[in-house]
């Protein structure tokens, strides 16, 4: 199975901010593929259905945690339990300051660069879990990084947003048959990233 984590915020006021990126990507893609109705279950919102692979039918949740961004690894933990799923079965979207506005970036493991939402999780069911990294630029200053998350994108980024989100949603077989790799090729060729202003400087554009 597979399990599809969205980082975000509960309450209405936080819908559109950039902080709820990954809300937006697994609730894009389960209207994509068609996934059941949304259900109060492991301390988040659930929606269940099933994509399509070569090798057959992965059945396929999406949960949207409901315990706040940085305490997301409660609501995990308590899904990978009653699925007897493992760290690997989880891919976990999210918005990245440390990729360039509409950069999009698969890895699996590693630290959670500063990101609590990655942290409450690697505590909860450790490291190994799979990232799928939204990007939308830093801010320049890092006492400027909370106000950034937390507010909403603007209609300029909408323009490249929208694009992205269906795009995760589009090439959702090749992420669950497990080729990552091939989806990260996949998003990024039918939602390409904003050419950025050349008087910008980008962080982390490089790492992984």
């Amino acid at each position: 199975m597979l399990l599809l984590v969205g980082l975000g915020n509960p309450e209405a006021r936080y819908a559109r901010n950039r902080h709820n990126f990954g809300f937006a990507a697994v609730q894009t893609i389960a209207e994509r593929w068609n996934f059941g109705p949304e259900k109060s279950r492991f301390s988040g919102l659930v929606r269940e259905g099933a994509i399509p692979t070569p090798s057959g039918q992965v059945k396929t949740l999406t949960l949207r945690p409901q315990t706040y961004y940085n305490d997301s690894g409660k609501a995990v933990q308590q899904a990978l339990r009653f699925y007897k799923a493992e760290p690997g079965d989880v891919v976990v979207f999210y918005d990245e300051i440390d990729l360039a506005p509409g950069r999009f970036r698969m890895k699996t493991g590693g630290g959670a660069a500063g990101n609590n939402g990655v942290r409450s999780i690697a505590a909860h069911i450790g490291p190994d879990f799979r990232r799928a990294r939204l990007g939308t630029g830093h801010p320049g200053h890092k006492e400027l990084v909370m106000g950034h998350v937390l507010s909403d994108f603007s209609k300029a980024e909408i323009e490249w947003a929208r694009p992205l989100l269906a795009a995760c949603a589009d090439a959702l077989p090749l992420l669950a048959a497990g080729e990552d790799e091939r989806y990260q090729a996949e998003v990024l060729r039918l939602a390409p990233a904003p050419k950025l202003d050349p008087r910008a400087k980008p962080r982390g554009e490089g790492e992984d």
